[in-house]
């Protein structure tokens, strides 16, 4: 009896346990030391439909190689190669962009298969026309760094994961004498293979290269690729027949390893990658994956995720914010990606092989997107990789003569405006990072300089007209945003004659103003106002018109406000933004709209953050929360726009902290609404960052004080060197506005001359 007694206790006190525990299990102690499980909120599927555009697949933080599905279709929303709309795939790529408004990538493409299959495309009407199978998302799973599929036309269970350069796959073949591996060196995403070669090396490896010309006019990667079984035979094809020999080179090769395979054999393949030699590709495949124990790989793989999620922990009763926080956290360490190889070598923009180098190489700068939000977020919390990040710029800049504008795979794409770089570089070097600051600065002066890109009639009307070049208010702006950037650092530097020079040029926009309209409007080389002339037109900007780019001064805030004569009169034209629903032209990256306000593309981004520099920083708070509620989900259709390599994302993160960088280098980050309850966030050097946000919830979203380190703290701003300083920021939050907190000019953000 007592025996039946003791028993019951101790069930019960086990239920209790397992009751306590699966209560605690998003209440985390975000205090402890030790890692938390912080990847089992990661949801890749999130941006994978609508216009997300995000990568699926295998990587890990930063990797170079993003392993994953390449489907059948192609065209806009393929730009990763992967839409959630799809049932297809034709293979499994090694390289991929995340988030992008143009497709390319997709290099060397594995294709497990059983049977015969066309080495072509084909079509949809006949799923046996080509190389693709169909699959269904019951029999799909996506982990940070853990890809799986089932391929029904074959019945093959597909398996993936990553190191940095490897991609590790494994295949679940049922039994047959027809199983064999497809390298397809001819599909890539949206380009056009060039030349192409492979050669088997032994019954187990097989290596080769694939150049392509896509957005990327001149790309070449190579591979070296070992499977876990002796091939039964090799076969080469340049897409239209069988070839003879061990070796190929040709403009569309094909390899096909067979196999002898038993009910659910599975055969492993490691793919390594460079962009510098097969040799180099053997050496990373050493370096980071000697073995062939697949569970391990997928579990380090889940590992380094985890550290680099646990940066940032945060609480919340809320699931579906810790899902959407940690897998827009995941989204921003998609790229930039690693470029060197173990050894240090990497490609430069010359076409050159860069050897002996002392920092890693990166690649896959969306600078036009990510200086808003995703560098500034990088320079909180990945202190370790900035200055890496800086001499990849410097490198790109002794190599191309100019600072990176939207640059991958040492090639310059040009793709959008203005001066990013300079503005990202400038950035690293006002907060204080381990850089040569004179070089830089440097940099940033010769880019500024050149005749290029709308420059040339910057340099010599001041603006510039819209008769000489195309975008041309998109482009003055994005150049003036970069000028004061560059203003401060020679400020920094003590350069009184180059900053006189550079903010004289940051004022620009002020030539655009129409007091009439109250809109940035293009003008003539005689400052003549465009007639006739339609705000929401699209000609003069670039994905945007009028409404949106009247704000992009997050340089001059308050030089802006005084171009509307009073601050009441800036707060009425902004208010409107959000009211005015005129149709838009053809823009199919203007999304998110709320009226005019755009969050799905950039240089809406800082304008929710406008209103503390005129103390209403409870406007900022009411459209703060509706954005990250209405625009952001768990769901594959999560994201409003392009996710742009992680800088839809970044806002996500920022916002979701309380806070975000308005001005574009070295400023202050602005305070919004957090909608975590806590944070503690790794600023480095040993230090963390504790964000609490008391008394917060739906209702519950404007800030009512704020506590630094115990101490009353007044602004609506803080400073970055404040945040680095680690400590203890707490917001008191409440359901109706404060009358007094950031209302009193002192206590507002200020624009810097």
């Amino acid at each position: 009896m007592r025996r039946h007694f003791y028993h019951q206790i101790c069930l019960f006190g086990l239920i209790l346990y397992i009751v306590s525990c699966s209560g605690n299990k998003k209440k985390q102690n975000i205090e402890s030391q030790d890692l938390l499980n912080l990847t089992q909120y990661v949801d890749p599927f999130i941006g994978t439909g609508d216009h997300g555009h995000v990568f699926m697949g295998a990587n890990v933080p930063f990797g170079a190689v993003q392993l994953g599905p390449t489907q059948f279709s192609q065209g806009w929303d393929w730009c990763s190669g992967y839409h959630y709309s799809d049932s297809t795939i034709i293979g499994f790529s090694h390289t991929h962009l995340s988030g992008t408004g143009s497709p390319d990538l997709g290099d060397i493409s594995l294709m497990p298969a059983v049977g015969d299959v066309k080495l072509t495309r084909g079509n949809l009407e006949d799923e046996t026309s080509g190389i693709y199978s169909k699959f269904s998302h019951e029999n799909e799973v996506a982990k940070a760094g853990y890809y799986k599929v089932s391929l029904d036309r074959f019945n093959i269970d597909v398996e993936l994961t990553t190191t940095q350069r490897v991609g590790f796959h494994k295949y679940t073949f049922p039994k047959t004498d027809e199983a064999k591996v497809i390298i397809d060196l001819e599909h890539g995403i949206g380009d056009e293979s060039t030349e192409t070669y492979i050669v088997q090396e032994n019954d187990t490896t097989i290596s080769g290269y694939r150049s392509s010309r896509g957005w990327i006019r001149d790309h070449r990667l190579y591979f070296t690729a070992t499977f876990s079984k002796p091939m039964t035979s090799f076969y080469t094809s340049d897409s239209t027949s069988m070839q003879k020999g061990k070796a190929l080179k040709a403009k569309k090769v094909y390899g096909l390893a067979h196999f002898k395979t038993q009910e659910k054999e599975a055969v492993l393949v490691k793919v390594a990658i460079s962009a510098i030699s097969i040799e180099n590709a053997k050496m990373n495949m050493k370096a980071e994956l000697s073995g062939w124990d697949f569970n391990k790989t997928k579990q380090d793989a889940d590992e380094a995720w985890n550290k680099a999620l646990n940066k940032i922990k945060i609480t919340s009763n809320d699931n579906h914010i810790m899902r959407s926080f940690y897998t827009s956290f995941y989204h921003t360490m998609v790229a930039p990606s690693v470029y060197s190889d173990v050894n240090g070598d990497y490609m430069g923009t010359d076409k050159k092989v860069h050897s002996n180098n002392d920092f890693m190489s990166y690649s896959t700068f969306s600078l036009w997107d990510t200086y808003r939000a995703a560098h500034p977020l990088m320079n909180l919390v990945h202190s370790e990789m900035v200055p890496d990040i800086a001499k990849t710029m410097m490198h790109i800049y002794n190599e191309q003569g100019k600072l990176p504008i939207w640059h991958m795979m040492s090639y310059e794409t040009y793709a959008m405006v203005g001066n990013p770089g300079a503005v990202v570089l400038a950035d690293i070097v006002l907060k204080g990072y381990d850089v040569d600051n004179h070089d830089a600065f440097e940099a940033m002066k010769a880019s500024a300089m050149l005749d290029e890109r709308g420059l040339k009639w910057l340099k010599q009307y001041g603006y510039i007209p819209y008769e000489k070049e195309y975008s041309s208010v998109a482009k003055a702006l994005e150049y003036g945003l970069a000028d004061w950037s560059i203003a401060q650092v020679a400020k920094k530097l003590g350069k009184q004659e180059d900053y006189n020079y550079f903010i004289k040029r940051s004022k620009s926009y002020k030539h655009y103003f129409d007091p009439e309209m109250k809109l940035l409007r293009p003008i003539d080389s005689n400052k003549i106002f465009k007639k006739p002339f339609n705000p929401m037109s699209l000609s003069d900007y670039i994905e945007g018109n009028a409404w949106q780019y009247t704000w992009l001064v997050p340089h001059n805030v308050n030089g802006l406000v005084n171009l509307f004569g009073s601050e009441k009169a800036f707060i009425t034209q902004l208010d409107s933004l959000f009211s005015v629903n005129e149709k838009l032209g053809h823009a199919p990256d203007v999304t998110g709209l709320i009226g005019q306000y755009a969050h799905g593309n950039e240089p809406s981004h800082h304008i929710l953050y406008m209103y503390p520099y005129v103390g209403q920083p409870w406007k900022t708070a009411d459209k703060v929360r509706e954005v990250l509620n209405t625009l952001y989900s768990d769901k594959p259709a999560g994201i409003s726009g392009n996710e742009d390599v992680g800088q839809m994302s970044a806002w996500y993160i920022l916002s979701s902290l309380g806070m975000y960088q308005v001005a574009p280098a070295g400023g202050d980050y602005v305070f919004g609404s957090p909608i975590i309850d806590e944070a503690i966030l790794n600023v480095g050097n040993s230090k963390t960052l504790k964000i609490i946000a008391k008394n917060n919830s739906v209702n519950n979203k404007y800030i009512q004080g704020i506590l630094l380190n115990g101490e009353d703290y007044t602004k609506s701003y803080i400073s970055f060197k404040d945040l680095k300083a680690g400590g203890t920021l707490e917001f008191e939050m409440g359901a109706v506005p404060s009358k007094t907190f950031g209302v009193a000019k002192a206590d507002r953000p200020a624009s810097k001359d």
